[in-house]
């Protein structure tokens, strides 16, 4: 295979885009197990000290994850993030405001395969969240897996990052005086096995646990539609029914988490690795959906609004897909 090679003249700013996704790309694989064998290792060495002080902090601090974690807005808005926007770039657009006196779930889809559109908008302060829906505060959330790796758990709660277990998610929901956004990728591990270029198929059909939390607490809904997520890497074909995707499915449910077998470019080439692809992503934040606070919701009831729910989804995504090089005839598949 022909290697298709990087300039040796690209300019500063790109090179230090590309160093910037590298962490990142990094952190979302590599950087938990690292942890982990850092806090084992360092336990049979002259440092054990660390590893002991370190779960005595972790004893006393286990709860913190969900109870909101611990953001570091001075982390969020350093300058890395601002190289990662501009390496795809990413964009985040409103179409109406929130009012910060409410409380929000924001479904975000497409998941795509390392979420990059969601991190980046809601996760840093590069892409003017703050700046969009003043008074907001977001927090993504993420497998409660990652939050039992050592050092790794402080690191992504700097960015906001909390469990996705129900407990968690519904603890910002639950504070008074609003101004809390829950950002949830809807589909979750399992939609990212559908992450391909050029597809839209969206995990929702059956997917109601976030609306039975929006009535619980009475938090506004608001669909969210990144156009591009699924563009930035390409993946090993695994289409319902072949043996990958059978393994893929039984591995997720015995992990928790999917292994999408994906790949894009190299740091120094173009032909192959796991950087992704430098293509726009533009998210897309909709209108929201008043909903009133209902402890028990009936199932009719619950059907009724997440059915307005994908009916939204699916009228944002229309409104706007032309502007970011959808084709007229191509419309969301909801799975």
């Amino acid at each position: 295979m022909k290697i298709d090679f990087a300039p040796v003249g690209v300019p500063l700013h790109r090179r230090l885009q590309t160093v910037a996704v590298l962490q990142w790309v990094f952190s979302f694989l590599a950087l938990a197990p690292t942890c982990i064998f850092l806090f084992i290792y360092l336990l049979f060495t002259r440092y054990w000290l660390i590893s002991v002080l370190y779960s005595i902090w972790w004893f006393f601090d286990y709860d913190t994850p969900a109870r909101g974690g611990r953001r570091m807005s001075c982390l969020c808005g350093i300058k890395v993030w601002d190289y990662m926007r501009d390496y795809f770039p990413i964009k985040l657009l409103k179409t109406a405001d929130l009012d910060p006196r409410h409380n929000y779930i924001l479904g975000f889809h497409p998941h795509g395969v390392l979420v990059a559109g969601a991190f980046t908008n809601f996760c840093t302060h590069s892409t003017g969240f703050k700046q969009l829906f003043p008074g907001l505060t977001s927090y993504l959330l993420m497998l409660p897996l990652w939050f039992r790796a050592p050092f790794f758990r402080d690191y992504i709660m700097c960015a906001g990052l909390i469990p996705s277990d129900k407990e968690s998610a519904s603890y910002p929901l639950r504070q008074r005086g609003g101004g809390n956004a829950v950002v949830i990728a809807v589909g979750g591990a399992p939609e990212a096995l559908d992450a391909h270029p050029g597809t839209y198929n969206v995990l929702l059909a059956k997917k109601k646990g976030f609306i039975k939390m929006a009535m619980e607490h009475g938090a506004h809904l608001v669909p969210v539609f990144s156009f591009g997520e699924n563009e930035v890497f390409d993946q090993v074909g695994n289409s319902k029914g072949t043996w990958l995707r059978s393994v893929q499915e039984q591995l997720q449910r015995i992990m928790g988490i999917s292994l999408p077998l994906f790949h894009a470019r190299g740091i120094f080439q173009y032909s192959f690795g796991l950087m992704p692809y430098r293509k726009p992503i533009h998210t897309i934040v909709g209108r929201p959906i008043r909903v009133k606070r209902n402890e028990k919701p009936t199932m009719e009831e619950l059907d009724a609004l997440h059915q307005l729910y994908m009916d939204e989804l699916s009228q944002l995504f229309e409104q706007h897909k032309t502007n970011y090089g959808v084709d007229k005839d191509t419309h969301l598949n909801f799975v």
